[in-house]
């Protein structure tokens, strides 16, 4: 196996698991149109994605210490800054679990990908028209039942393609958290939730790693590196981006992708 492949894939993920035009979709995606086994990336698909979450660590970490040196400290700004990862985690926790089996059947179908890329841009469209006035300003201060809210939102990401960090930031916007803190709090949210995935995900198919015909180590360890330094770069210019210009263009670009895809899967079969 050549490193193409995973070159090609943690590119794919890196540029996309922060944007909201869903990584797990456009990695289905790429690997459909380049003729790779689903199954037998699956797992790459999932850890990789860890390398994406490692460019978040490493670009706020100086948030993230601040808050260990306030619980430190019991100061009760850094406690809510917890308790509101915590509790936007939890939905995805305990449905992710139960729903597990129900989610991966979901995972080898590029038509559905497609389809929810559309549903996905429209619904970008219509919230930013339609959003309440942003007016919650920093992690710590979102309200428990917009927390809580936001974690019940990005259960909907479980289907491929309509992205966990679309429907984070979209969901922060329409229950009244500013852009800005919206892209911000998907970021964080994203370290528990891939985390947890990842964690899964190994814990299920460890025995394959090195297995004949399946994925190596070595492999997913280029596609992890490749997405986060591609990533790093992304974060980066997203949360500007997005300050300035809002989410239509991504709403734009899911649509188009969403219907090239279609047209292309007609065209395969």
């Amino acid at each position: 196996m050549s490193v193409t492949e995973p070159i090609l894939l943690g590119i794919v993920e890196g540029l996309t698991e922060f944007l909201p035009v869903s990584s797990t979709g456009h990695l289905i995606l790429a690997s459909a149109l380049l003729g790779y086994d689903e199954d037998k990336w699956a797992m790459f698909n999932i850890v990789i994605q860890l390398g994406a979450i490692l460019a978040v660590v490493v670009l706020y970490w100086r948030t993230f210490w601040a808050v260990l040196m306030g619980l430190v400290r019991r100061d009760p700004v850094s406690w809510r800054f917890l308790r509101n990862l915590l509790l936007a985690f939890l939905p995805a926790a305990v449905i992710g679990l139960a729903l597990h089996k129900h989610i991966e059947a979901l995972l080898g179908r590029p038509d559905v990908v497609c389809v929810a890329l559309i549903v996905g841009g429209i619904a970008i469209l219509l919230i930013e028209r339609m959003a309440k006035k942003q007016n919650i300003v920093g992690v710590a201060d979102l309200p428990l039942g917009t927390s809580l809210g936001i974690g019940f939102i990005q259960c909907i990401a479980m289907i491929p393609g309509v992205s966990r960090s679309g429907a984070t930031i979209l969901g922060a916007l329409s229950l009244g958290v500013e852009r800005r803190t919206a892209a911000e709090f998907s970021f964080f949210l994203a370290i528990p939730t891939m985390l947890g995935a990842t964690v899964l995900e190994l814990a299920k198919n460890a025995h394959t790693l090195g297995a004949p015909g399946q994925v190596s180590a070595g492999t997913i360890a280029i596609g992890f590196v490749v997405a986060f330094i591609v990533a790093l770069a992304v974060i980066r210019g997203f949360v500007t981006f997005v300050s300035r210009h809002g989410f239509g263009p991504f709403a734009w670009y899911r649509i188009v992708a969403g219907a090239v895809g279609l047209v292309w899967l007609n065209h395969l079969i």
